[in-house]
């Protein structure tokens, strides 16, 4: 029971501008925070309810904020969630999807030959490739990247909340395909 409660709370759910403008993904947790402060309302909802000694609520799939945001057309900052995020939690190497957990940072240009920390330089990698590659470069170790790092753009933004948004149809009419 605790564990159904925990998967609910960690469900991904599109967040709407007022304007109905699709801006951001966060866990249901962060979104269930939000209608309860009532910064956001729950526009669809997802199975399942959380409970409190009193209450029942819905655990939201689809929510809007009240007020309108300006969103800065910025780029994300770096950090190993954005990095694992922008590459789909799929070895760069490999092909194979993995849990956060079981995933590493490369830097495809190795620090100790004065790799820098950039999106342009880091991929996500398992731990076998990471290994395999060491600190050579990916021709010098006889592998080949998916496809060449970039940084995290808000097209890169969009495109995860299409993809997340195929196995939720109440997404749909809120993502414009």
């Amino acid at each position: 029971m605790i564990g159904n409660a925990q998967e609910r709370l960690h469900k991904p759910v599109l967040v709407l501008n007022s304007s109905y403008e699709p801006i951001n993904v966060c866990a249901a947790r962060r979104a269930l925070v939000l209608v309860l402060k009532g910064v956001a309302a729950a526009e669809e909802h997802g199975s399942g309810q959380v409970h409190s000694a009193r209450h029942a609520i819905g655990v939201p799939s689809v929510i809007r904020l009240l007020e309108y945001r300006r969103i800065p057309h910025q780029t994300r900052s770096l950090s190993r969630k954005n990095i694992l995020m922008r590459d789909r939690y799929t070895c760069q190497y490999c092909l194979r999807t993995y849990n956060s957990s079981e995933l590493t940072l490369d830097h495809v240009i190795p620090r100790s030959r004065s790799g820098e920390t950039t999106w342009e330089n880091l991929v996500a990698c398992c731990h076998p490739c990471n290994n395999r590659k060491g600190s050579r470069t990916p021709e010098e170790a006889g592998m080949r990247l998916a496809r060449a790092p970039r940084p995290f753009s808000l097209h890169t933004s969009r495109h995860l909340m299409r993809l997340l948004g195929k196995s939720d149809d109440q997404w749909r009419k809120y993502l414009f395909y």
